[in-house]
């Protein structure tokens, strides 16, 4: 019996369903017009999705404007993503800890689609602060959490998910591919990875693996601060220690045994 692909069974009413969802990203209300010519869809269609996902609370009508946005459904179902992920549950407590000890942001993210995404975060509570935007996708090959992933990936499966332009997002972004799987290797080697702003300028990451009872990495847990609090000598004698000893704690509450 030969296979099929699952993008065989792809259902079209349901695709473009998911398409209107996904517009709202970014955008606090839309309209059928907007909506119709984003998606080159006939309005009627548009008006017939939107009418659906309203009748089950994923969209509602603001009657003033008569526009769209996100109903409640759509928390209720990120919010029990989140609640059931065991990662998350455990990396709380461990954040907490985390933060406490060093005073900069902690967040534990994952690797979706060559993308690295922050499912929750604890900010620091000094008054100058990095804010990690949960839900967002963030580049591997420039950001300390997004190499941690990288550098325990096999060689090829690192070179899939490099896009086909290293893109420069601040002048300190390594756009050499053979810079950066020297880099990984070195992240392999010393179990944690940093970012020296070369996402975001003045900005320094460190991240280190999270890996579950099948010794795999699922997530990575990152501290981030302004970069005249992270110095290089602080990150080596207080940063990795702290982290590297977190990233096991969380790691071994997953199943993970050294």
């Amino acid at each position: 019996m030969v296979r099929r692909e699952k993008s065989n069974y792809v259902i079209q009413a349901v695709a473009h369903a998911l398409d209107v969802l996904e517009q709202f990203h970014g955008d606090g209300e839309l309209g059928v017009t907007e909506l119709s010519k984003r998606l080159k869809l006939h309005k009627n269609n548009v008006f017939r999705i939107l009418a659906t996902l309203e009748s089950r609370g994923y969209i509602e009508q603001n009657r003033s404007t008569e526009n769209y946005r996100l109903g409640t459904k759509c928390l209720q179902i990120g919010q029990t993503y989140l609640q059931h992920m065991g990662l998350l549950q455990q990396a709380r407590p461990i954040m907490v800890e985390v933060v406490k000890a060093c005073r900069e942001s902690a967040y534990v993210a994952v690797m979706r689609k060559g993308k690295v995404v922050p499912l929750d975060m604890i900010e620091s509570d000094q008054p100058v602060r990095i804010i990690s935007h949960v839900g967002e996708n963030l580049p591997l090959y420039c950001t300390a959490a997004g190499k941690v992933h990288l550098a325990f990936e096999p060689d090829e499966e690192v070179q899939r998910c490099f896009p086909d332009h290293l893109g420069q997002h601040t002048e300190r972004t390594i756009t050499d591919r053979q810079v950066l799987m020297e880099q990984l290797k070195k992240v392999a080697s010393t179990g944690y990875a940093i970012d020296d702003g070369e996402y975001l300028t003045d900005v320094r990451t460190v991240a280190v693996p999270i890996k579950d009872y099948m010794r795999t990495v699922v997530g990575s847990l990152a501290v981030s601060g302004p970069a005249y609090r992270i110095p290089n000598g602080r990150i080596e004698e207080e940063i990795a220690p702290l982290m590297m000893k977190a990233g096991r704690e969380l790691s071994s509450r997953l199943g993970y045994n050294a």
